[in-house]
């Protein structure tokens, strides 16, 4: 048995547009360079689970945030990473279809986490793993072998996907096999015997 492991930012989703970014700087009457620079500099701590909402956004704006900012932040994030990368969902459900073992594991704090599992695309796919949910954060050790230990499985028998080498590389040293994502023409041929050519 193998599983494929996707990640979800880069891989199953496009990234994050600019423009979404910049819309939720001017939400909060942020300067929108400085709102993104503090975004991802606290990013990885909210991912691992160490920020709250309102922690994380309070140090990206430099500020107190209120509740109704912190809400409409939130939303506002979560669909920032709701545009599907339409090839990979599609390959992604033709191994569901075709009864392969799939799952998902992705930096991800827990308030994105819950706003990506209502995604049709997401929802489909019967385990996912996120960071905030674990309390560790890719491309950590432990990460990938509570993957692991969650799936039931061996880590050679998993096949992971992601965007980033250094996630790559941290599954690789996991005991996994790695696949760094291109596009999704490049890594249905990169996935040997997964669904037909």
């Amino acid at each position: 048995m193998t599983w494929i492991v996707f990640d979800y930012g880069g891989v199953l989703s496009l990234p994050q547009p600019e423009s979404d970014a910049d819309a939720m700087a001017r939400a909060v009457g942020a300067e929108p360079e400085e709102f993104k620079r503090g975004y991802w500099e606290h990013r990885l701590e909210f991912d691992g689970g160490g920020l709250t909402p309102f922690t994380y956004w309070s140090a990206v704006l430099g500020r107190a945030v209120t509740h109704s900012e912190v809400a409409r932040l939130v939303a506002m994030d979560v669909a920032s990473w709701a545009h599907p990368n339409e090839d990979t969902v599609a390959l992604l459900g033709e191994l569901i279809e075709g009864g392969r073992d799939v799952a998902l594991l992705s930096n991800a704090p827990v308030c994105v986490g819950d706003g990506l599992d209502e995604l049709p695309w997401i929802a489909a796919i019967g385990h996912r793993f996120y960071s905030g949910r674990m309390g560790l954060v890719k491309p950590d050790r432990e990460i990938y072998d509570e993957m692991a230990r969650g799936l039931g499985t061996d880590p050679s028998e998993i096949v992971f996907i992601d965007d980033r080498q250094e996630n790559v590389e941290g599954a690789q040293r996991a005991g996994m096999t790695g696949v760094r994502f291109t596009d999704a023409v490049t890594l249905r041929a990169e996935l040997p015997g997964t669904v037909a050519r």
